[in-house]
């Protein structure tokens, strides 16, 4: 399986709630900044990312937030609710011993190899949604095969950002690029090693 990560990020590069109050934790209060610019082209690219996948992987905060919010929801005629909840899930996490969500499967120790196996599992698309951390982690240790970044014209200001202030540096392929009608752009992305430096 090819492994994707996509994540909803502001000009300022802030990742923290950005579906809703409803996801927000730790008394963040500028949630809701991504919806208002969704639309009918937009979320049709979501919901069909989401039909895409084969299997889901999570950091644990995120998972948590999912579960609560999505886990729980009926509607499987809802691109996103169906695929969540009727797709296999893993979870990156040293603390879950029992999840909650059914089709579960929890990741811990060696999480290299274990991320490792499940790409060379066969299918399609082993995605990673929000999950800033792992994410991070993911790319630092070269599993990641295309990097999603649905730009939000918004500055929040605030909050989690999906990059930190100092971090390790990776050379970007640029894939695809497309814009929504409300300003939301796509930009996917191959990593593609180390970056180069000008040296005069």
């Amino acid at each position: 399986m090819k492994l994707t990560t996509t994540t909803q990020v502001s000009v300022d590069g802030v990742m923290e709630g950005n579906g809703g109050q409803q996801m927000n934790r730790r008394g963040f209060d500028r949630g809701g900044w991504a919806r208002p610019l969704f639309e009918q082209q937009s979320m049709a690219y979501v919901d069909d990312v989401y039909q895409r996948a084969d299997a889901f992987l999570f950091g644990r905060r995120t998972y948590e937030l999912f579960a609560g919010y999505w886990g729980v929801r009926e509607d499987l005629e809802n691109p996103i609710v169906g695929a969540l909840n009727t797709k296999p899930k893993f979870v990156a996490s040293n603390t879950i011993t029992e999840p909650r969500w059914a089709d579960t499967t929890v990741l811990s120790g060696d999480l290299a190899t274990a991320i490792s196996e499940l790409k060379a599992r066969p299918g399609g698309e082993l995605q990673v949604h929000g999950s800033g951390a792992l994410t991070r982690w993911l790319l630092e240790n070269g599993l990641v095969d295309e990097v999603n970044l649905l730009i939000c014209p918004v500055i929040v200001g605030q909050g989690t950002r999906l990059f930190p202030d100092s971090g390790s540096d990776l050379a970007l392929d640029l894939i695809e690029s497309r814009a929504f009608p409300k300003g939301i752009t796509l930009q996917v992305y191959r990593p593609a090693g180390r970056p180069q430096y000008a040296t005069d």
